[in-house]
């Protein structure tokens, strides 16, 4: 079992960076595949970026593309999206997601896919 913890979230200008992490606690952050969805007022949440157990594969979805960044640092058991060029539509309450699958771009989207789920951080992204 893991627990994960989201901090970094804040009001930012359009345009401007963020860089959210989750911290994972017990010593299996390894075999964990981890994903960031986020969840605006009224919608469904939806997904955002997840990267394999060891860091060498990554996914993202179309609508951050070229703006966000996911990394990991498995001796620190902590995961990183690195955001840049925020716009006001990406303003949402941003989740971070652990699963023990095996890692794969199709099955990492989907938000039943991920056993364990932080509290969230809200990011608002001002026009």
């Amino acid at each position: 079992q893991v627990q994960v913890v989201e901090s970094g979230g804040g009001l930012v200008q359009a345009g401007g960076s963020l860089r959210l992490s989750c911290a994972a606690s017990g010593r299996t952050f390894r075999y964990y595949a981890m994903g960031w969805f986020r969840q605006a007022p009224g919608k469904e949440r939806e997904f955002v970026a997840a990267i394999s157990q060891s860091g060498d594969s990554t996914a993202y979805a179309d609508s951050v593309k070229g703006r966000f960044t996911v990394s990991r640092d498995n001796a620190k058991n902590t995961v990183y999206l690195q955001m840049s060029s925020l716009k006001p539509e990406d303003t949402a309450v941003y989740y971070c997601a652990a699963s023990p699958r095996r890692f794969t771009i199709a099955q990492c989207m989907g938000v039943n896919w991920y056993d364990y789920w932080g509290q969230g951080t809200q990011v608002t992204v001002s026009s």
